[in-house]
């Protein structure tokens, strides 16, 4: 008879770290962030694609992007329902998830038999209800999440949910558009809305997480999540948690939000970046948040806001040589003359600018980066939030954390435009110092790590 205590040790065992990788909890993380990613990247991607290779013009097209933005940032606003009520009883989590994910196959499926042009309002409508139904079911799938995953596993949990979910802007980004170039529309968005099927059918199939609090009326569901956290945290604490949302991917957030103009004007082509993106920049981010989960696993999340924050902002520094190298082509095969080592990498690495080794050597360090600290920060907000009214706390984290990318994108051109783009970049990076600077007293890296319980 196999010793207990052996099998309970082993590699493969519930509390092995390979064990917790492939348990069925990361396999449901996985699934669920494919159904979360699809229909925003399609709003993104495949939806302007659309409207363009339609002739809608411009300006009607940012209207369209403008829509798809709003819910994700006031989905805390109705997460309260989600809270409170079993609409499908399903359990609470189980229903919102099934009905939004019905909900989207539908409408996506819908949209491909209107003309964008003739039925421009009608299309409007459609984009409208797809991103009010993708939020909400961002909110019941990361209650859903929050509760399924103990604490010790939310970082490697989140970073198998995000990868799935970044991997599926693939679907509407990718494999739509090469299938719109030989089948008409009114089949590709059915075909697309296809893949919430996966989701569908984990909804279908998962347990509804055990919950000892319900709220009993809406008013508690409304007031009860705030109250609660405030007097969990006191009021200086609660501050302190908002104010540290919103900076500590302050200016990694605000870099990012200019890297693709930024790489044109340093003469860059389209082709150069799209692949560059697509190949070094994914991926990257994808073996970020599995590393940084795995790590997360042995070091806790509170030595991972550390570490993983230093990568995140010390990666902003690589779109500052970039710019350098720009005004001093020189730069590099200066250094590498002053190092001695010239002679050994001319040979083997291109370093006429624009270079594309440079490129991806920046885009993958800073993707890799951008990977580590989403990981430890989307798990650190779960931490905060409280079993009984996570969906409605997670919510507000997460819209609190969607301000600067949604926010500061309206005034990184004059910043630019005042500063020129190296010293913009120099500007990114001491914007992300402040909330490094906050961990002093959010997460102590010593500190013994507690949860919103």
């Amino acid at each position: 008879m196999p010793d207990k205590s052996a099998k309970e040790s082993g590699w493969f065992s519930e509390s092995s770290v390979i064990g917790k990788i492939f348990s069925r909890r990361m396999l449901i993380c996985i699934v669920l962030g494919f159904s979360s990613g699809l229909p925003l990247y399609l709003l993104i991607n495949l939806i302007s694609a659309w409207l363009r290779s339609s002739s809608v013009d411009l300006e009607d097209i940012g209207i369209f992007s403008a829509v798809a933005g709003v819910p994700y940032v006031w989905k805390f606003l109705w997460a309260p329902l989600l809270d409170r009520y079993d609409i499908l009883r399903r359990g609470r989590r189980r229903s919102w998830m099934l009905l939004t994910q019905i909900i989207l196959l539908v409408l996506i499926s819908l949209l491909g038999f209107f003309d964008p042009v003739k039925s421009y309002s009608v299309v409007l409508v459609i984009c409208t209800l797809i991103a009010v139904a993708s939020a909400t079911q961002d909110v019941a799938l990361d209650a859903y999440r929050r509760e399924i995953l103990p604490d010790n596993e939310l970082g490697l949990g989140n970073s198998m949910f995000i990868n799935a979910y970044r991997i599926a802007g693939m679907i509407p980004g990718g494999l739509s558009l090469i299938l719109s170039d030989s089948l008409p529309w009114v089949l590709v968005f059915p075909l697309t809305a296809l893949f919430m099927l996966p989701g569908i059918i984990a909804s279908l199939v998962v347990r509804e997480p055990a919950t000892e609090h319900l709220p009993r009326t809406l008013l508690e569901s409304v007031v009860q999540p705030f109250a609660e956290f405030v007097r969990r945290k006191g009021v200086l604490g609660a501050l302190g948690v908002i104010a540290f949302i919103f900076l500590y991917k302050f200016g990694d957030n605000m870099a990012t939000a200019q890297a693709t103009p930024f790489y044109i004007d340093m003469g860059y082509t389209k082709t150069q970046i799209g692949m560059v993106n697509k190949v070094v920049g994914l991926w990257s981010m994808v073996l970020g948040g599995i590393v940084g989960g795995i790590l997360m696993l042995k070091i806790g999340i509170n030595k991972a806001l550390w570490l993983f924050g230093i990568g995140q902002i010390v990666t902003i520094l690589g779109y500052v040589l970039i710019a350098h190298v720009w005004k001093h082509p020189d730069f590099i095969p200066g250094i590498l003359n002053w190092l001695g080592t010239q002679g050994i990498y001319s040979g083997s690495v291109e370093f006429a600018f624009p270079s594309v080794f440079l490129l991806s050597l920046v885009v993958g360090a800073e993707a890799l980066g951008a990977g580590l600290g989403t990981a430890c920060f989307v798990a650190y907000m779960c931490r905060e939030t409280n079993r009984a009214y996570v969906a409605t706390q997670l919510a507000l984290f997460t819209a609190l954390s969607a301000i600067p990318r949604t926010v500061c994108v309206a005034f990184t051109g004059y910043a630019i435009k005042w500063a020129g783009w190296e010293n913009f970049f120099i500007i990114c990076y001491a914007l992300a110092i402040p909330g490094m600077v906050m961990l002093i007293y959010i997460a102590p890296f010593h500190s013994k790590e507690n949860s919103g319980e």
